[in-house]
Order: structure tokens, then C-alpha cells, then sequence
């Protein structure tokens, strides 16, 4: 199935709000095994909302859209819906009463406006809101092929455009709704990587992508990081997640020292649970990162039975004074190298007596890079009970932001690679 995602609203166009729920409902329909083909944004505009549902049809077998179900004038989705689909509206006694129990309990009062919210196509599934007085629907028609021969059906799914509200709706109405009309079962797991560009993953998985038919493999870049999808179209669960863990196992055998999980979790998230089920503390200090790395970690529910403490040592006199980092090392080898690094991180297990202290120290831009030590140079420094590693990142981008999170993941990645094999 084939589908478009279509976003009703003045305020889209504008900017004035950010359209989240494309970006939803696009990795949501992925994994129900439709291919969504286009997105489309639209004003409050009555004609154009016609002309764009009737263009998104000519390649479309589904239509899903966002917003213009709400009780003002300017709200015009159902009608024109309505229009194109053939239908007329309805009034529906149950949505009225279940709009009028929602809006005393904001302690307001119902509105000749509200009444309109439960008028519904009289051909329509209708999708119940329980997180807003905005029902949705679904409707279909039938049209002739583009050869006359046969006919076919066509659908369209309208939500109202809050993400709160559109979200609780697809999850517990629309997404059932869908797998009904599915003729199969996808399934799909996700490989994260780190240490490699979306390139160089493509080019190692090629003997696997080329000729490929089911299961599918998909490379994604993400922020610092790569994912590999593994999806199958199957007619049951256990045909399709046989086909898919098989060549996930090949994949591991072409990219598998990069692979942190397969199962579509966050390196933090991989780490924190080793550190919790190895019973292993951490402290870290940071300069060029100023405390990512600790604000990544202390994300993690449960994360306090490990981590002790993080200190942000952004000058040469605080690595002096909170970690023992030896001023001939500075004077010698500058803050930005792996000596420094390396005292830095058995400062702070030294300080804090943890299993574990990770340091990292860099230039992360845009200024302040010399020839010798460019723009993107750091170090991450690792003391784990005693045995002292270090890696040397040397990036040469200007991208400050890109820099330290970058840096903040390879810590991530030393520690996990280091838990692995201690």
C-alpha cells in the first residue's frame, strides 16, 4: 500500500509551528509495511484541500491526514472529505455527549461550535478521542482502475493535528484499523552502529543489499551514529522474524565490530545497563564537552546505583587542582593530548574512587585549532580499575556541536568496548 501523509493548516505553511507528526506517522506507517510517498502541506484553504487529496490519489491508496477537525469556521477537513469521497456528515449522538462530558470537566461551556466536532461522514469508521473533543475517521470509495477494466479502493484516515491527541488516536485506533486491512505481517530490527560513516556501512553490507528481496536492508545516518534496518513482509510472525534474525546474523559477520545493539537502542542506553548489571561505578570529567556525557548518563532511570559524580574541568587550573593533572604534563603536552587525557581520567577515579573514570579533552571549534592540533582534535581517556586506554579523535570539522557530541558518544563507545573485554 502506497500512502500519502497530508497536513492541513495555515500555521504549518507559516512556520509558526514545527510538523512533528509527519515525521511520526512516516516511521510508524514503515513499520505496518507501507510505503509512504509523499508528504503534502496544506492551508485552511477549502479548494486547495480538494485539489491536493484528489492529486495525492493518483499515486496514493491511502491517505492519512493531520489537523482541520477542530470547531472553528476555518476548520474544513471532514466537509471537504466529505466532497471528495462522497459522503455527506452526520451528527453522531454519542461523540456530542462524550465532547459535552470532556468540556465540563475543563469547567467550560458547550458552544453552538462544539456540535459541529461530532458530526461524522455516514460511511465513516470513526476514531474515538480520549484525549481531546477532535474525533477522526476513516473512509473509502470505490474508483475505476486507470484501465477501465476493474475498480479499486482508495482510503483516507483523518486525525485531528495536536501530537498528543493524534498520537493517542494512531496508537490505539488507527494502527489497528491499518493491520486489518494488512495482507501480511512485517517485522523489523534495528542494528545500531558506531565508529563508521553511512557510506563505508553501505559499502561493507553491498554483497548483502545487492539482489536483496525480503528481508530488506536499509542504512540510516543518524547524529554521529549509523543504523542498519532488517525488515520482512512474512504471512505470520514467526516466518517473519526467522527471516529477519537470519540476516541480522549476516549482517554482524560483515559490520559486527561496530554494532552496538540490535536492538534499536541508544549507546547511553546500552552502557547504563552493563554498568547496572556488572554492578560497575563511574565518574567522569569533561572539558570540551562541559557535562554531555553526564547529563547523558544521569538520563537513565536507575543510573544513580553507578554513577558518583562528574566534574566539567574547562581550564588548565581546575584538571590541576580537582585531578591531580601535573602542570609539567600541561606545560609539555597541552591540555588537548592524550597524556593529559590519560591524567585526567585516573584523577577522577582516583578522586572518586569509582571502577571506572572516562575524560575527555578537545578543541571543539569553530576557532581556537592550530596546524598541529586542527579544529575536531580530542582525546577520550579511560581508567578502568587501573588499566589506562586512550583514543585520539581527529575529526577536522568546524561543527562545535557536531564535535562534542560526537565525543561524548566515543566515550560511550570506549566504555562499552572496555566492559566487553575486561
Amino acid at each position: 500500500m502506497k500512502a500519502a501523509l497530508l497536513s492541513v493548516g495555515t500555521e504549518l505553511l507559516l512556520g509558526e509551528i514545527t510538523n512533528t507528526n509527519v515525521v511520526y506517522l512516516s516511521q510508524e506507517l514503515n513499520t505496518l509495511g507501507i510505503d509512504v510517498m509523499y508528504h503534502y502541506t496544506v492551508g485552511d484553504n477549502p479548494a486547495r484541500l480538494a485539489e491536493m487529496i484528489e492529486m495525492a490519489f493518483m499515486d496514493c491508496d491511502l491517505i492519512i491526514t493531520t489537523g482541520g477537525l477542530g470547531p472553528t469556521q476555518d476548520d474544513m477537513t471532514k466537509e471537504i472529505v466529505c466532497q471528495v469521497m462522497g459522503d455527506e456528515l452526520v451528527l453522531h449522538e454519542d461523540i456530542l455527549e462524550s465532547i459535552r462530558q470532556r468540556i465540563l470537566s475543563y469547567k467550560k461551556e458547550m458552544t453552538d461550535n462544539n456540535i459541529k466536532q461530532a458530526e461524522i461522514p455516514s460511511r465513516a469508521v470513526v476514531f474515538y478521542n480520549d484525549a481531546g473533543t477532535a474525533p477522526g475517521f476513516a473512509l473509502d470509495r470505490t474508483v475505476a482502475a486507470e484501465d477501465g477494466s476493474e475498480t479499486k479502493k482508495q482510503y483516507i484516515a483523518c486525525m485531528p493535528g495536536p501530537p498528543r491527541e493524534m498520537k493517542r488516536m494512531f496508537e490505539r485506533s488507527v494502527r489497528p484499523w491499518l493491520e486489518g486491512m494488512s495482507d501480511g505481517v512485517l517485522y523489523y530490527r534495528e542494528l545500531r552502529c558506531f565508529g563508521l560513516g553511512e557510506s563505508d556501512l553501505e559499502t561493507r553490507l553491498l554483497p548483502l543489499i545487492d539482489g536483496q528481496t525480503d528481508p530488506t536492508i536499509a542504512t540510516y545516518a543518524k547524529d554521529g551514529e549509523c543504523s542498519v534496518r532488517v525488515a520482512s513482509k512474512r504471512a505470520s510472525r514467526e516466518e517473519a522474524v526467522e527471516a529477519v534474525n537470519a540476516m541480522v546474523e549476516q549482517v554482524r559477520e560483515y559490520v559486527g565490530d561496530y554494532v552496538y545493539s540490535c536492538d534499536d537502542e541508544d549507546l547511553v542506553q546500552v552502557v547504563s545497563r552493563k554498568l547496572m548489571e556488572q554492578g560497575l561505578t563511574i565518574s567522569c570529567a569533561e572539558s570540551c564537552t562541559g557535562g554531555m556525557f553526564a547529563a547523558a548518563l544521569t538520563s537513565i532511570p536507575g543510573i544513580s546505583k553507578c554513577f558518583d559524580r562528574g566534574l566539567v574541568t574547562y581550564s588548565n587550573q581546575a584538571k590541576i587542582d580537582e585531578l591531580g593533572v601535573r602542570p609539567g604534563t600541561l606545560e609539555e603536552h597541552g591540555a588537548v593530548s592524550e597524556e593529559t587525557a590519560l591524567e585526567m581520567a585516573a584523577g577522577v577515579r582516583r578522586v572518586s574512587g569509582s571502577d571506572i573514570g572516562v575524560s575527555v579533552t578537545g578543541i571543539a571549534g569553530p576557532d581556537g585549532g592550530t596546524d598541529e592540533k586542527p579544529v575536531g582534535l580530542a582525546y577520550v581517556g579511560l581508567d578502568f580499575k587501573g588499566q589506562l586506554t586512550c583514543r585520539k579523535i581527529d575529526r577536522r570539522i568546524k561543527d562545535r556541536r557536531r564535535n562534542r557530541q560526537h565525543a561524548m558518544l566515543t566515550m560511550l563507545d570506549l566504555i562499552n568496548r572496555s566492559i566487553d573485554t575486561m
